[in-house]
């Protein structure tokens, strides 16, 4: 059964990225278009989310400006893999951590 890779990225005030993945374990053979608007459901305006909360290795640069710079990061996309689980966040625990997801 594939594993389940969910890419994102940090982009601060002057445009720079900083690209991460996650691979989370797969272990209830649940779809990936509904993992996909699952996580499309609780973005901010699309495309934002807080990546702490999500238990997400944080991807932030190592210089900050308060003035500028923002704490959310951005969703890419979510597929199937082969490459083996890289977190000990299992997909199941993942999908109750953004079904619980309320950012106001």
């Amino acid at each position: 059964m594939p594993n389940i890779k969910l890419s994102y990225l940090y982009r601060d005030a002057a445009n720079y990225k900083n690209f991460g993945s996650v691979i989370l374990k797969e272990n209830n053979n649940f779809p990936i278009h509904q993992i996909n608007a699952l996580i499309q459901s609780k973005l901010i305006d699309g495309r934002w989310f807080y990546a702490g909360q999500w238990q997400l290795p944080d991807l932030h640069f190592n210089s900050w400006d308060d003035e500028t710079d923002h704490t959310f990061h951005e969703f890419e996309c979510v597929e199937q893999t082969n490459e083996p689980a890289n977190t000990l966040l299992k997909l199941a625990e993942f999908k109750v951590l953004v079904e619980h997801t309320n950012w106001t």
